[in-house]
């Protein structure tokens, strides 16, 4: 399954980003592999506004299954949903971490 996990940097023991739509970077991982890539998200951090939307539309166009992340504002679970994508909350700690928190089922789905 391919995922993608908010980010504070750009590898796997980088610290999970709280916030989904200004998240410093997303790391997509194939959850089967365990190959992963970096996107940078830089230009929606400081966005007055829209972050959430265009975050979303950047996942979804990711070709992801599912997003893990701390939090999602209603705008981006809209913008994820209608993409197809599942929306996982509560993730904490360092992206390996938050994705042993989703393959144990302890994070919380968005529906």
């Amino acid at each position: 399954m391919k995922v993608a996990v908010t980010s504070q940097g750009p590898d796997l023991e980088s610290q999970a980003d709280p916030r989904f739509g200004r998240a410093v970077q997303f790391i997509v991982v194939d959850t089967d592999t365990g190959e992963f890539t970096a996107h940078d998200n830089s230009q929606n951090l400081n966005a007055t506004h829209g972050a959430g939307i265009q975050s979303g539309q950047n996942v979804v166009a990711f070709g992801v299954e599912a997003v893990i992340t701390g939090n999602v504002g209603p705008k981006a679970q809209s913008t994820l949903q209608a993409g197809g994508v599942k929306i996982y909350t509560g993730a904490t700690g360092t992206i390996k971490n938050a994705l042993e928190q989703f393959k144990n089922n302890e994070l919380k789905l968005v529906e």
